[in-house]
């Protein structure tokens, strides 16, 4: 499992990279992407879209299942990775460079882990 030391991480699998106080991308993590397995479809946010801390903002379809994304912070959808939406596998192939959308004019986040708390986090996770 590939854990960067320069994101945020959330409970829910998610990670977040600030750009500044108010904006940031966000995306799925390595461990998230594994346990889902091969994704053949994302659903993405509009551009202008409102999000709140917490709940889901988008989700993704693999051969297993549909799976919700939550969004870690309250703000509005900037940007969305168009890319995405005709190539969901690239979030399988490079899970930290397929950014999901950006998020603007942050206001509230969820409980964000350092990459330490993460690792630490799926660790237990994963024992029980």
């Amino acid at each position: 499992m590939q854990v960067l030391e320069d994101l945020f991480y959330t409970k829910s699998h998610e990670w977040i990279k600030f750009e500044d106080e108010k904006t940031a991308l966000v995306g799925l993590t390595d461990y998230a992407q594994k346990e889902l397995g091969e994704l053949v479809f994302v659903n993405l946010p509009e551009e202008g879209e409102e999000t709140k801390a917490g709940a889901s903002f988008a989700d993704v379809e693999s051969v297993k299942a549909v799976s919700d994304v939550y969004c870690p912070l309250t703000g509005v959808v900037g940007t969305i990775n168009e890319e995405l939406l005709d190539a969901p596998e690239l979030i399988n192939e490079s899970p930290y460079a397929a950014w999901f959308v950006k998020i603007e004019d942050i206001t509230d986040k969820v409980e964000l882990l350092s990459a330490e708390e993460y690792e630490e986090y799926v660790q237990k996770e994963t024992e029980e």
